[in-house]
């Protein structure tokens, strides 16, 4: 080939990141599982595993929550956890046409993509709107726009984006900075919360964030401390005698929600939403929320069963709805959600 010829070449594609083993395990390699259009098959491959792929969410107990909505077209209405954005979609779907829908989330790094994944499906500004809104918010976001919902859906707690990014430190699974906040750029990063916080105020954290039993003991060992990673408060954790070796998993599990929780103020977000539903839903308008554990839970249920008894609510869910068996075998992370719904009166 002349030179002239191999300057006119077309320039070769930058090559893969290589990585150890036969498949990449670190979040930044897994590129396949990153762009799902164009490798579907290594995503479907992923979540028949049982696996959530890298960067995405996997929407739980879909069916019933939707029918717990009872959707029809033209209704207006708000996802106030807008997340990956799975349940909006299919909530676009079954109120179009003439629909519109209020997505709102406070964490400013997934709100876009969504956004854009969702405008990418079609769903333009006359039927979607996305706002970065702290669910505690809803009230604001449907005052400013003169309406009032036919319905309200919430997802809490993390979204799988987020917990599987070693960046936004959620998780004690994969080592990263100790930060845990849904929005990156407010507030107390978990390891600053952590070194401010005296042993008597998380031992109360632990207990009522997360039912700790070793409560006493592990604030003793990690107050006013500072990890500047999730692998060093992990090791810590797992370093603290008089915890057994066989409640040790469980344990980290529990310190780290109960972290997250107050570094969100997540219990305080969510007592403020569940008090201005009444005044945000029409006459016969829906709310269905799903919960990851206890504490949410019951918050729920005691403001479901306060607004029947107070006749501002018309009729809630008998009982709690948990996802199918399937579900929990294709998706370990429904195995936790609990779906609780409520009719305003």
């Amino acid at each position: 080939m002349t030179e002239h010829a191999m300057n006119d070449a077309a320039p070769r594609p930058p090559r893969r990141k290589r990585y150890r083993g036969k498949n990449p395990r670190n979040f930044d390699e897994k590129y396949k599982e990153h762009d799902p259009v164009r490798h579907a098959e290594t995503v479907a491959k992923v979540i028949a595993s049982g696996k959530t792929p890298a960067g995405s969410h996997i929407p739980i107990m879909m069916n019933e929550c939707l029918e717990a909505l009872a959707l029809a077209p033209g209704m207006i209405g708000v996802d106030a956890t807008l997340g990956y954005g799975g349940h909006a979609a299919r909530i676009l779907e079954m109120i179009s046409p003439g629909g519109m829908l209020i997505g709102a989330d406070q964490d400013p790094i997934e709100l876009p993509k969504t956004e854009r994944r969702l405008r990418d499906r079609g769903f333009g500004p006359e039927c979607f709107v996305a706002v970065r809104s702290n669910y505690a918010g809803i009230a604001k976001l449907l005052a400013e726009r003169d309406v009032r919902a036919d319905f309200v859906f919430a997802d809490l707690g993390c979204s799988s984006m987020q917990f599987d990014d070693p960046s936004r430190g959620f998780s004690f699974k994969h080592d990263g900075p100790l930060d845990m906040r849904m929005n990156p750029t407010r507030g107390l990063s978990a390891a600053d919360w952590l070194a401010r916080t005296d042993a008597a105020k998380l031992e109360r954290v632990l207990r009522e964030n997360a039912d700790e039993p070793n409560a006493e003991l592990i604030a003793m060992e990690l107050a006013g401390r500072r990890f500047l990673s999730t692998a060093q408060l992990a090791l810590a954790i797992q370093s603290i005698s008089g915890i057994r070796d066989d409640e040790k998993d469980l344990t980290l599990r529990r310190v780290f929600q109960a972290i997250r929780i107050a570094v969100n103020e997540e219990f305080t977000a969510l007592d403020a939403f569940l008090r201005s539903l009444p005044d945000c839903l029409k006459p016969g308008g829906r709310v269905a929320i799903l919960t990851f554990h206890s504490g949410e839970d019951r918050r729920v249920k005691k403001c479901f069963q306060a607004g029947l008894r107070d006749g501002v609510f018309a009729d809630i869910c008998n009982g709690v709805i948990t996802a199918s068996p399937e579900e929990r075998h294709e998706n370990p992370r429904s195995t936790s959600a609990k779906l609780r719904w409520a009719v305003r009166a």
